[in-house]
């Protein structure tokens, strides 16, 4: 299974970007997918996930700023970010969670190798 991520990039503040997170490989099902993120310095944060159904949870810090959603026929997980600040700044990670196709196999999570977003003030 990988996970792989795109639409990273160097935005101004007030600015938005679209970040893409694809998982490919031996999947039977998933039953969600998120992003974290990780600035400088600091320890990994949750920034949203959302399930195959279509539910959504955000930290609060991104609230009515960013918006998570998913393509299950793609496997794809997207995250809408605008109105960005600079203490945005941060490596994306994306992981999903999913069973692999085999005999009794167990559901668990994968990563991204993650993507880096700067917002200059």
């Amino acid at each position: 299974v990988q996970l792989q991520a795109s639409g990273g990039g160097l935005v101004q503040a007030g600015g938005s970007l679209r970040l893409s997170c694809a998982a490919s490989g031996s999947i039977f099902s998933i039953s969600a997918m998120g992003w974290y993120r990780q600035a400088p310095g600091k320890e990994r944060e949750l920034v949203a996930t959302v399930t195959k159904d279509g539910i959504t949870n955000y930290t609060d810090s991104v609230k009515g700023r960013f918006t998570i959603s998913i393509d299950n026929d793609k496997k794809t997980v997207y995250l809408q970010l605008n109105s960005l600040k600079p203490e945005d700044t941060a490596v994306y990670y994306c992981y999903a969670r999913l069973r692999q196709n085999g005999w009794n196999t167990s559901v668990r999570d994968y990563w991204g190798k993650g993507t880096l977003v700067t917002v200059s003030s």
